[in-house]
């Protein structure tokens, strides 16, 4: 009897094989090349998403395909081309990294657990990476988006793919979601000493700003947490660091479209302290755990520019987590948490204090 077209072909099923655990990390997406026909593809996902536009399919999908992929592609080609490296885009190569940083961490510790990552948008999709999962004999597999604030526009839509997956699967491992780890402590000491690090090399700016990721301000008011983590992580962040009122400011970059973005934008609050006399500003961007496109090329480049050319002196980014050790004790304990109660190894709790214990030590180190 065939199988019901409702289930895609999956990977042949070995009876027998063991059972294991599995952590995918997930991040945005990157394009295949810094190229306009690579973009086109790119943009054609990302911006199809329901999740990431709101607008009406009716309005939108015209609007889309009759304009901004027959426009958009080129620029922003230009713009990949002035971050492209040798291993890619920095994107999909810091991901990448951090995914093997985490598998040997936990081999290291005793966990054989394996460790993949997948981009949302773009290679290796995520469907790819589970199913290879599944052949690896993954039976149960943990979800970690690497957002640090949840949003709809960013970890559900992840989690629509993991579903969208799922629901074409006949043999569906258990499945667990990391759904945000925005006030998480070893996260918070890894940020403060990425930073603490940069500022021993170079001294201390007079305002620290905080960029975060932009989103549709309607998206708040319809209950979205996003606005309300970003602002906690700041908190904390600053508490942490032992600045004054003042010191520190939060802004939010990536604005696109006419709609009304959570405000203070990041370019133009950079121009005013320019304006005002401001002569060093240090840029972090914390909701942002890989450089990529937005760090790179928007802060680093486009940013920078707009704040010297209004009248600043020194402008300083401080790099994303990346795979800075305290960042990979944080997210090894950020998942051990997670994965908590399934048959890893028995010596998973001793782990997991271990771990937690190396993070905030590195983390408080100045």
């Amino acid at each position: 009897m065939p199988l019901p077209s409702f289930f895609a072909p999956e990977p042949p099923h070995r009876h027998g094989q063991p059972q294991r655990t599995a952590i995918l990390l997930c991040n945005l997406g990157t394009p295949d090349a810094p190229t306009a026909a690579a973009l086109r593809r790119y943009l054609g996902q990302f911006l199809s998403d329901r999740r990431v536009v709101e607008i009406p399919r009716i309005a939108w999908l015209p609007l889309l395909h009759g304009i901004i992929l027959r426009t958009r592609p080129r620029k922003s080609a230009a713009k990949y081309a002035s971050i492209w490296t040798a291993e890619g885009s920095p994107l999909l190569a810091w991901t990448a990294k951090q995914a093997q940083a985490l598998g040997q961490s936990l081999q290291e510790a005793g966990l054989p657990v394996l460790v993949r990552h997948a981009m949302r948008y773009g290679n290796p999709s995520i469907a790819s990476q589970l199913d290879a999962l599944k052949a690896e004999g993954a039976t149960r597999i943990l979800v970690l988006p690497l957002y640090p604030q949840y949003s709809g526009t960013t970890t559900a839509s992840v989690f629509d793919a993991v579903y969208a997956w799922a629901a074409r699967t006949r043999h569906v491992p258990e499945l667990r979601f990391v759904n945000h780890y925005h006030d998480d402590a070893g996260y918070i000491g890894a940020l403060a000493h990425c930073i603490e690090q940069h500022w021993q090399a170079h001294g201390q700016p007079e305002r620290l700003v905080l960029s975060f990721h932009g989103v549709p301000e309607r998206t708040l008011h319809l209950g979205d947490p996003y606005h309300c983590e970003a602002r906690k992580t700041a908190r904390l962040l600053a508490e942490r660091l032992g600045l004054p009122d003042g010191r520190c400011l939060v802004t939010f970059q990536s604005r696109f479209g006419k709609a009304k973005w959570l405000e203070p934008a990041t370019e133009p609050t950079l121009i005013k302290l320019a304006q005002e006399g401001v002569r060093r500003v240090d840029v972090v961007c914390p909701g942002f755990t890989s450089d990529c496109l937005e760090t790179l090329e928007e802060i680093d480049q486009e940013v920078r520019e707009a704040f010297l050319h209004a009248g600043g002196q020194a402008f300083h980014y401080i790099p994303c987590l990346n795979t800075h050790p305290a960042w990979i004790d944080a997210l090894q304990h950020i998942a051990l948490n997670h994965l908590a109660g399934w048959p890893v190894q028995p010596e998973a709790p001793q782990a997991l204090a271990e771990t937690r214990a190396r993070a905030l030590a590195l983390g408080a180190q100045s």
